[in-house]
């Protein structure tokens, strides 16, 4: 048995930036625990390669339940099983999401919004960015180094239509179009590993305790003692806190080691034959998650990704990290509304110079540009609850995509819209024959069809152990779980609601935000 001030379960967004933190004063002893290894790996440091890692041993590979407003599949959910977590096998976007979102959860947690605010900047190092974005922190963000000719088409295609082109979309106000901007250095992928767990991995008072999977959480009644973890060589370890455990392994990892260790909803761990240490009805429900429909066509000018491992971008890549090969995939965002009367963006448009099918996992086999549809704002819930009291075991991951009709209408509308924005005087010239979508002219139940049939996560799962003032949420606004001692949640489990951008960025506040709350 090893004890430490500070236990950290999931090297992740968040558990990396808890871990620098809660150390830095050099006197706290901090045990960080990941159930992945090594990070160091070609294919996380080359930024368009981020696809070639889904499946492999550094992805947990998640499949969900099959799903009844998407033809009954089950939807393939890579999640990062390494240091970094998801931030290391992402396409690297970085977009905090709207003011709007961050309002709400201020309401909804008694926090300020500055803050909210003052927390993103705290770890943000923006050089090239708009005076809110922070400049001295340790995440690094950059402009893209090579951005694609058919990219800046798209931005043009969209002022066509409408649609202005703002500063930046990691800005509070998103709306309009912009060139991504990206979480690398000079060309490299610059994850959460590498901006806050590298730099502290000399401490002392940090260790750094990689292959070791969390199975439970030690209690005492209802004090949080440590967690059991067991190691690649079936070795059980007892890690001991003597102050907090703080779990940071994501809205599917976090509610499943709950209910393991008996804090969930009572009827369904009894099922499982758990013991309740307490009844908490709202763990691993509230699961949101934003949706990609992608539109994709052939392109008849030779100048997109598929170009990406061609000897001259390998030779620029190796000798200049600049090329092809230092694209995010996703290159250029829009954030639009599909109402007028709304007050923020509900979907997003991705563009990407390439064709992106199946998760990026289907080699092109030509040429070929894609628009991908996010709904931001999802009204349907799902939940993450337990196939199996074995800790090796899966959890049984339920999104229930679609199953509110307001979602599926919103995709429609924004499906129409990217086909509108292939047939640009600007986009034109890039576009040919359709790959994948509907024709402009396609009837609403034709389109319809293609959603439920095309249509993949976004890789944003959240919410699944609600933070919120009420006594029904699994934690208290200082990210306590409710009605347990020593015993805190700081990763996107927590978020009231998904916010309108992307969540690595407001992962990371909710870290610095619990790391400020532990401090004091």
């Amino acid at each position: 048995m090893e004890q430490f001030d500070y236990v950290i379960v999931g090297a992740g967004a968040a558990g990396c930036l808890l871990a620098e933190r809660l150390s830095a004063d050099g006197k706290n002893t901090v045990a960080l625990i990941e159930a992945g290894g090594s990070d160091r790996h070609p294919n996380v440091m080359i930024p368009a390669a981020f696809a070639k890692l889904f499946g492999s041993d550094r992805d947990w590979a998640y499949y969900t339940e099959p799903q009844p407003g998407l033809n009954q599949r089950r939807l393939f959910w890579p999640r990062g099983k390494m240091l970094g977590g998801s931030s290391s096998i992402n396409a690297q976007m970085y977009v905090r999401g709207h003011r709007r979102d961050y309002e709400g959860w201020a309401d909804a947690l008694g926090w300020s919004y500055a803050d909210i605010r003052a927390a993103f900047a705290g770890f943000e190092r923006y050089l090239d960015g708009g005076p809110e974005f922070g400049r001295d922190g340790a995440q690094v963000i950059e402009k893209q180094r090579d951005p694609n000719p058919t990219t800046f088409a798209f931005l043009e295609a969209c002022n066509e239509l409408g649609i202005r082109t703002i500063a930046d979309v990691g800005e509070f106000e998103n709306e309009g179009v912009q060139l991504t901007s990206v979480t690398q250095k000079r060309g490299l992928r610059f994850s959460a590993a590498d901006a806050f767990l590298r730099p502290a991995l000399g401490r002392k008072n940090l260790s750094v305790l990689k292959k070791l999977r969390t199975d439970r959480i030690e209690l005492d009644g209802t004090r949080a003692l440590g967690v059991q973890s067991t190691g690649d060589d079936g070795r059980v370890q007892t890690i001991r806190a003597r102050r907090e455990v703080v779990l940071c392994a994501g809205a599917i990892g976090t509610p499943q080691l709950l209910l393991l260790s008996g804090v969930g909803p009572a009827a369904d761990l009894r099922t499982h034959g758990i013991s309740v240490v307490r009844d908490a009805p709202e763990v691993g429900r509230n699961l949101q998650d934003h949706t990609l429909t992608g539109v994709i066509h052939h392109c008849p000018q030779p100048v997109t990704l598929f170009l990406a491992e061609s000897l001259k971008n390998l030779a620029l890549f190796v000798g200049a990290r600049r090329g092809m090969l230092t694209s995010n995939v996703g290159e250029a965002a829009a954030f639009v509304r599909s109402d007028p009367s709304l007050d923020a963006p509900d979907l997003e448009l991705i563009y990407a110079p390439v064709p992106y099918i199946d998760h990026g996992t289907v080699k092109p086999t030509g040429h070929g540009i894609s628009i991908a549809v996010i709904l931001l704002t999802p009204e349907s819930r799902g939940s993450v609850s337990l196939l199996s009291r074995d800790p090796s075991a899966p959890p049984r991951i339920d999104p229930n995509y679609q199953s509110d009709a307001r979602d599926l209408a919103r995709i429609a509308w924004g499906v129409r819209l990217a086909e509108k924005l292939f047939h640009t005087r600007a986009l034109t010239p890039f576009t040919g024959d359709l790959l994948e979508g509907v024709p402009a002219e396609a009837p609403d139940v034709e389109l319809e069809a293609y959603i439920r049939e095309q249509t993949e996560t976004l890789y944003h799962p959240v919410g699944t152990c609600r933070a919120g003032s009420d006594e029904a949420s699994v934690v208290d606004p200082s990210l306590c779980v409710r009605g347990l001692q020593g015993l805190r949640i700081a990763d996107a489990s927590v978020m009231p609601t998904i916010n309108r951008g992307h969540t690595y960025a407001p992962t990371l506040m909710l870290a610095e935000r619990a790391a400020a709350m532990i401090r004091a």
